[in-house]
């Protein structure tokens, strides 16, 4: 099979065994695998793949069509649409998904849109609701929401009937996000449009303090993305006063128990949002699989709304 391939730091297609399917798992043809931030950090060597994925294979998500069962395996047939997260490998043309992470694929979506939906809506339906425990009626602010988890975390929180805030630097995405069910402003001075019970932090250190000061008493943080700094500096009393909460989460690395959880509540809670088209996968290109290269380019380039995703015929 073919691969986008980390060599050197550099981003290329080789020629890869075929993948076999062991207990419990699914051989699928990948027909789309989204782009995400951890593939630019793998791509650096910040951010290897855990145990059991390939090292130099990226891809933290996948839509296609099951071509095997391993033993065991029973939930799916030969033929079915399914979409899943995995630890590493998911932009090639084969890739084995264990059935218990793996998620029907709604005639809805088709593949471009099936292979930019599981990782970050799983990641946002994970980090607001069961990190966070977000409830209809509170104010809820995204950081950086005009990425793939920051639009999949604004139409989570409209759906829910939380009120939704977003900061979004690029002044030209503004409407598009206000348009997915948020009030869309520029990250500078975001504390004003406060007090927020949620604030879902996808920028990184530079937020903290001015987070925990816009805060509503018992206002929750979670922190998902780190791109812009890992190291802070927050008033701890501040925090205390506001008995707030400071947690940071991750999914990539969680074990197979825990990841399943994720699917069955993504399965239950958004899965019929989507079939009932309250909710879409924003892609904002695509590139087949030999133009890898530049779709990597074109995610660091910044920029977007919603996904970038490889196509696979």
């Amino acid at each position: 099979m073919r691969a986008v391939t980390i060599v050197d730091g550099e981003i290329v297609v080789r020629e890869h065994p075929d993948p076999e399917p062991g207990a419990g798992e699914l051989l699928v043809r990948v027909r789309a695998a989204g782009l995400n931030g951890a593939d630019m950090l793998q791509r650096r060597g910040r951010y290897p793949a855990p145990p059991g994925s390939p090292p130099d294979i990226p891809g933290l998500e996948l839509a296609g069509e099951v071509v095997a069962c391993g033993p065991g395996a029973t939930r799916f047939r030969e033929g079915d649409r399914v979409m899943s997260i995995v630890g590493g490998g998911g932009q090639a043309e084969l890739a084995v998904v264990h059935e218990r992470v793996a998620m029907p694929v709604p005639e809805e979506l088709d593949w471009p849109a099936a292979g930019g939906f599981p990782e970050v809506f799983t990641t946002a339906h994970d980090a607001l609701f069961t990190q966070a425990g977000l409830a209809s009626g509170e104010r809820m602010l995204v950081h950086g929401a005009a990425g793939g988890v920051g639009t999949a975390a604004v139409q989570l929180g409209r759906a829910v009937g939380a009120r939704v805030t977003a900061t979004v630097r690029n002044e030209s995405l503004r409407p598009a996000v206000a348009g997915l069910g948020a009030t869309a402003i520029a990250p500078e001075g975001f504390g004003e449009h406060g007090p927020f019970d949620v604030i879902l932090e996808l920028v990184g250190a530079p937020n903290l303090q001015e987070n925990v000061n816009a805060l509503a008493t018992g206002g929750r943080i979670v922190v998902i993305g780190i791109g812009a700094g890992a190291k802070g500096e927050i008033h701890l009393g501040a925090l205390m006063g506001k008995r707030g909460t400071l947690r940071g989460s991750t999914l990539r690395s969680r074990p197979l128990e825990e990841k399943a959880l994720t699917a069955r509540a993504v399965e239950r809670h958004v899965l019929p949002l989507l079939e009932a088209d309250e909710l879409r996968v924003p892609v904002a290109e695509t590139f087949e699989l030999d133009r890898a290269a530049e779709a990597y380019a074109r995610f660091e380039a910044g920029g977007k709304l919603g996904k970038i995703v490889l196509t696979l015929a």
